[in-house]
């Protein structure tokens, strides 16, 4: 009788395997390119050079660190199973937008770190679901304006960090629910301080100028003074500020109006708007070089699994048969 508990010794030695196999490797004890630690529920994936999120990283993490690689975009789903996260590093990559509901499962986060980026705008509502975040940092992108109500559900939030982007104003009430916040940073930006716009944001620092720190240093664009010090004698304008959608010049309006069909000239088609015109599209996650060799390797290790464990199995039924 010991061929059959030895052989069913194995079949569950190698259905183990099998698992282990099917679920792919992140972290570097399992063939990844990720440091994990179990006792801190951390994975540190940064500086590994990834154009695409490592798949599988446990659900349990509650720290995970993708910063300084080569990410320029994300999934709308990439975090949608890390329910537990706490902190979330995405700084030093090539983000240039973010989808709209990519952290809206991140209710636990308290810090998310997104400097050093691209990023031109953000999308409204991205920040909604993340009422425990106490730390947000989107300095050194290239932010042209910021969505009305963006910041209105971040009640605990100490610090914001918004220097070196391209802000010229906010719009009305953006921080009057930051109730909780300690320290920000508006400096080095372009802030038009001709505008009657920007009259929220001075009046809000001359406000809050000795309970939240570095408050002071957000200056007028050209340096010439200090937003606080605006006056609404100086900010007279009613500005409107143009969307950044390149408008076509009037000359190509009128010669388009007046030709005749057979006269009208045939416009290049870049290619790239082409495959957009197709319907064809990037795919959101593009393996890098080390994920290509995890999911060769997987897949060898799946079907030798596969092999082993047919082989295991009528090792049994034979010996029962005998039996």
């Amino acid at each position: 009788m010991m061929g059959p508990v030895l052989a069913a010794c194995l079949l569950i030695i190698l259905s183990t395997a099998w698992i282990s196999q099917a679920n792919g490797a992140t972290c570097k004890k399992d063939g990844g390119v990720c440091t994990c630690n179990d006792n801190t529920k951390s994975v540190d994936c940064s500086s590994k050079g990834l154009t695409a999120i490592p798949s599988n990283i446990p659900v349990e993490t509650t720290e995970l660190r993708l910063n300084f690689n080569s990410l320029s975009k994300l999934s709308p789903t990439a975090f949608h199973s890390l329910t537990s996260l706490t902190l979330l590093s995405l700084d030093g990559n090539q983000l240039p937008t973010l989808p709209k509901d990519v952290f809206d499962q991140l209710v636990e986060l308290d810090e998310l770190y997104l400097y050093q980026n691209q990023l031109t705008s953000l999308p409204s509502g991205i920040f909604d679901k993340l009422t425990k975040l106490t730390d947000l940092r989107l300095n050194t992108n290239k932010l042209q304006s910021l969505p009305e109500g963006v910041f209105d559900k971040l009640t605990q939030l100490k610090t914001l960090q918004m220097t070196s982007n391209q802000l010229r104003r906010v719009p009305e009430g953006a921080f009057d629910y930051l109730s909780s916040l300690s320290l920000v940073t508006l400096n080095d930006n372009p802030w038009d301080c001709s505008c009657r716009d920007i009259l929220y944001l001075s009046n809000w620092i001359r406000e809050k100028k000795g309970t939240v720190s570095n408050i002071e240093a957000a200056e007028c664009d050209g340096g010439t003074k200090a937003v606080l010090d605006v006056t609404e004698e100086e900010a007279a304008e009613d500005c409107v500020y143009p969307n950044t959608t390149p408008a076509i010049p009037t000359t190509i309006i009128t010669t388009l109006a007046s030709s005749n069909d057979d006269d009208i000239p045939e416009l290049p088609v870049q290619q790239e708007n082409f495959q957009k015109f197709l319907g064809y599209q990037e795919p959101d996650h593009l393996p890098t070089q080390p994920q290509c060799l995890m999911s060769i390797s997987g897949y060898l290790g799946l079907m030798m699994s596969l092999v082993l464990t047919s082989a295991a199995i009528l090792y049994v039924i034979h010996f029962l048969k005998k039996a």
